[in-house]
């Protein structure tokens, strides 16, 4: 019996002992959410929050929300790998915060951009040349075929053999930088992607290539931006969001 009661301490311990280990591991790092607008209100926000969340844990990190604006100091950003701005629009950083963003990628860090994303801070032009290029029209909410670009890079699998997807497709401006690397693009045979917002703003589509993702390092740290994320649903599907944590882990860690 005591020798029962001994083996028995022994893999209480034991368990004691793993647990303390993994809690003081950690998690693999820590994301800074950015959901600030200064213009549109994406209603797939709230959506986005939940998900990358719920992505963190099934995938062993930390998402964090950030609360107070005011708080995104030199300081506070220590803590993370890397910040992901969720359909932020608009001028949304001051010019103090802006320098912290830009020494946060200096040292070696990561910046994921969803959706309008590509909508945010025009007028600073190293955070256009960040997310590489900028967002100019869309046409209505339309079916289109997504091909495959760099088969090489994760989490597109579920993509694969032209897979048709709904979403806001976004027309971009030229490249901000010569260094973009394509990830995915949408088939512009398949939908319409003529817009007309007024004698002042149009759109006729891209042409034969029409990015709509795309990674690149720069400035000392890394980028990797996606156009997909207009509509709540889509923060729901699997392929979406195996997509988003494989750029959220390559900006977090330089790792494919």
């Amino acid at each position: 019996m005591k020798s029962k009661n001994l083996a028995i301490i022994i893999l209480v311990l034991g368990q004691f002992v793993f647990a303390q280990n993994g809690i003081a591991q950690g998690k693999q790092f820590k994301a800074l959410m950015v959901t600030t607008t200064k213009g549109w209100h994406h209603e797939s926000v709230h959506a986005g929050v939940l998900a990358l969340q719920q992505l963190g844990a099934k995938n062993f990190f930390d998402v964090v929300l950030l609360e107070n604006p005011n708080g995104f100091t030199d300081k506070y950003l220590e803590q993370f790998k890397v910040v992901i701005f969720l359909n932020t629009t608009g001028d949304i950083l001051d010019s103090a915060q802006q320098k912290v963003m830009e020494r946060f990628i200096k040292s070696g860090k990561g910046f994921v951009g969803i959706h309008s994303a590509s909508d945010t801070e025009y007028e600073w032009d190293w955070y256009t040349k960040l997310v590489g290029r900028m967002f100019h029209i869309h046409p209505a909410i339309q079916t289109a075929r997504v091909n495959i670009i760099d088969a090489a890079f994760p989490g597109l699998q579920g993509f694969a053999g032209g897979k048709l997807w709904t979403d806001e497709w976004y027309e971009f401006g030229p490249e901000k930088v010569t260094d973009l690397n394509y990830l995915l693009s949408i088939d512009e045979s398949s939908y319409d992607p003529k817009a007309d917002w007024g004698p002042n703003k149009k759109g006729m589509g891209m042409g034969k290539l029409h990015p709509i993702s795309w990674y690149h390092n720069y400035d000392g740290g890394r980028a990797f931006y996606t156009a997909m994320g207009h509509m709540p649903v889509v923060f729901s599907d699997a392929a979406f969001l195996n997509h988003l944590y494989a750029g959220i882990y390559w900006a977090a860690t330089g790792k494919k």
